[in-house]
């Protein structure tokens, strides 16, 4: 355990600024000091500059990770603070960085989730009237949130819609109604959480181990709060000295979720970060057709290989569809080195380094 393996880093693919990007806010927070000098507009226009973060450290002394302390049946009501679009013009879908408030009270570690009660009723299959069900979405700050004083969270919202093509248009009565409420609110409307919930995808307690993080669009909720966690803020009893490897598909640059944030802490820690996109409209792969995310992660397959067979923690979130082609590629390494595949699976997740949360 405790890797310390680390290849070259791969210079980043495709990369464009912000306002290459066009991207813009649709709601933010005036006036708020976000802390390490960042200028808080937006989140595509922070800047970090030096030191960390300072954080309420207290939030440090629970031995376990808080799960299920608000339930459906008593939710706890937070509040909006702002809703922000982050993609570019361009972007497949509309995703939104939304913080919500909640004061403290709903802590959470990174790697888990909030549900998210939306409010209005429906008619459930026996004809009664319901309040609409949970739905769960993985939080994309550190424990400390956007503003560092661990009063806040952060989601990542895809705007679920649906086109209809005998219509020729979308059709509002099939579209995702948490996800619209969430896209579409005003800072001061209230939320109704539940939660936290999830172990899944807790860190490890070693600070020295290496992590890969595979997202595929919003599945990147759970790295950001990572590696804020990581690089951002100023933990001293979490001083991480490993390496996090992030591999994200997209469908193309404007797509891109933090890459903002992501580029200016590749410039910081350049022996402790790596970035690969994987943009399946942009990029083909080595056969001549669409870059999808396993075929990014087969251009490093070995060493992958190498980074789990000696300790690394690998996690995955996204769409499910991207976990075949993974483990095919992994299965074709230990071919290659005469290693049972399934057995060689087996020990990692005996040793809980394989991490998946995909739907």
């Amino acid at each position: 355990m405790g890797a310390k393996l680390q290849a070259p880093r791969v210079p980043l693919r495709n990369s464009r600024t912000p306002q290459q990007n066009g991207r813009s806010g649709l709601v933010v927070q005036a006036g708020i000091d976000y802390g390490l000098g960042l200028k808080g507009n937006t989140v595509v226009q922070k800047t970090f500059k030096s030191g960390r973060a300072k954080v309420p450290l207290e939030l440090e002394t629970a031995s376990e990770p808080p799960l299920n302390t608000y339930k459906n049946k008593a939710p706890f009501v937070g509040k909006i603070l702002s809703v922000e679009r982050i993609v570019g013009p361009e972007a497949t879908g509309e995703t939104c960085h939304i913080i919500i408030k909640h004061d403290g009270q709903m802590p959470f570690w990174e790697g888990q989730s909030y549900g998210v009660v939306p409010p209005g009723s429906k008619i459930n299959s026996k004809g009664k009237e319901v309040p609409h069900g949970v739905r769960l979405y993985s939080i994309a700050s550190s424990r400390y949130g956007d503003d560092f004083d661990g009063k806040t969270t952060t989601l990542c919202v895809r705007r679920a819609t649906y086109w209809d093509p005998e219509m020729g248009k979308e059709d509002p009565a099939k579209k995702g109604i948490c996800s619209n409420f969430l896209c579409d609110a005003k800072p001061g409307v209230d939320v109704q959480l539940t939660g936290p919930t999830g172990t899944v995808m807790l860190l490890p307690e070693d600070p020295n181990l290496c992590h890969i993080m595979v997202a595929t669009g919003t599945g990147i909720a759970p790295f950001r709060s990572y590696i804020r966690r990581f690089f951002v803020e100023q933990v001293p009893n979490y001083d991480f000295k490993g390496l996090a490897w992030l591999f994200m598909g997209v469908a193309n640059s404007d797509a891109k979720l933090y890459d903002d944030e992501f580029s200016e802490l590749l410039k910081r820690f350049p022996d402790q970060f790596r970035l690969d996109y994987a943009l399946s409209r942009e990029q083909k792969n080595t056969e001549g057709g669409k870059m999808y995310i396993q075929d990014k992660m087969k251009e490093y397959k070995d060493q992958i290989f190498d980074l789990l067979d000696n300790g690394s923690h690998i996690y995955f979130c996204g769409l499910k569809g991207m976990m075949p082609g993974i483990q095919e590629m992994l299965e074709g390494v230990c071919k290659s080195k005469g290693i049972d595949f399934e057995h060689w699976l087996e020990n990692l997740k005996e040793k809980k380094q394989w991490h998946v949360e995909v739907y």
